[in-house]
């Protein structure tokens, strides 16, 4: 086996969730800046966003992270996407008409010469 493969440098510290301050104190090789007393010791803080006790999936608890479903965002953005499209045709055959109408006023002031 290769020596020295593993770090040497495991100590306890202490990871705290920043949803509900729970506090897990294990042993890890983390760098940190920051430190925590904990029963009278101190130990070096990491600070985590979530854990197994805020974690939606371990706590059985839903969030409503959106109050439209997916479907319901499908649906506007499909009427958006064909409401701008109505108003590109419409401004099409607006530029044609405006088009056409000036060169029949061109045609009428050529032949009245």
């Amino acid at each position: 086996m290769k020596k020295d493969l593993h770090p040497k440098n495991y100590r306890l510290v202490v990871f705290q969730d920043l949803n509900n301050n729970q506090t897990y104190l294990t042993r890890s090789t983390v760098a940190t800046d920051e430190t925590i007393k904990l029963d009278g010791t101190e130990y070096p803080l990491v600070k985590v966003h979530i854990t197994g006790s805020s974690h939606p999936f371990y706590t059985g608890e839903e969030r409503v992270l959106d109050i439209e479903g997916r479907v319901d965002k499908f649906k506007a953005r499909a009427e958006a996407a064909a409401a701008a499209k109505e108003a590109r045709i419409a401004a099409a055959k607006k530029q044609s008409s405006r088009a056409a109408a000036k060169a029949a006023k061109a045609a009428d002031t050529k032949s009245a010469e």
